[in-house]
């Protein structure tokens, strides 16, 4: 079992920066992929980005050259998401997810999310 808890959400002016964390504690396979998805009211869950535990990065085509995801293999394996250049429609929930196979066996963890809000 993998814990995630996710930090840094909150309500930003169009043009500001957040960032967000997601830290990780349990039973975490040292090959993994961390993502973060957002979900906007009436919308379905968008993935954002994701990053390998090799350090290799994707990005949805609306936040490239916007949004950075990083990593810090620690103990605490924690996932940043800075977000520059927030614009309204970058409001939703921001999920963080863990992902990784073990065995032939895909497992998925999620966190609680955390609510990002761009409005002046």
């Amino acid at each position: 079992q993998v814990r995630l808890v996710e930090s840094g959400g909150g309500l930003v002016q169009p043009g500001g920066s957040l960032r967000l964390a997601c830290a990780a504690s349990g039973g975490i396979f040292q090959i993994n992929t961390r993502a973060w998805y957002r979900q906007a009211p009436g919308k379905e869950r968008e993935l954002v980005a994701t990053i390998t535990s090799g350090g290799n990065t994707n990005y949805t085509d609306s936040v490239k050259g916007q949004f950075t995801i990083t990593r810090d293999n620690t103990r605490s394996a924690t996932v940043y998401l800075q977000m520059n250049s927030l614009k309204p429609e970058d409001t939703a929930a921001y999920y963080c997810n863990h992902h990784q196979r073990i065995g032939g066996v895909d497992y998925d963890y999620w966190g609680q999310g955390t609510q990002v809000t761009v409005s002046s």
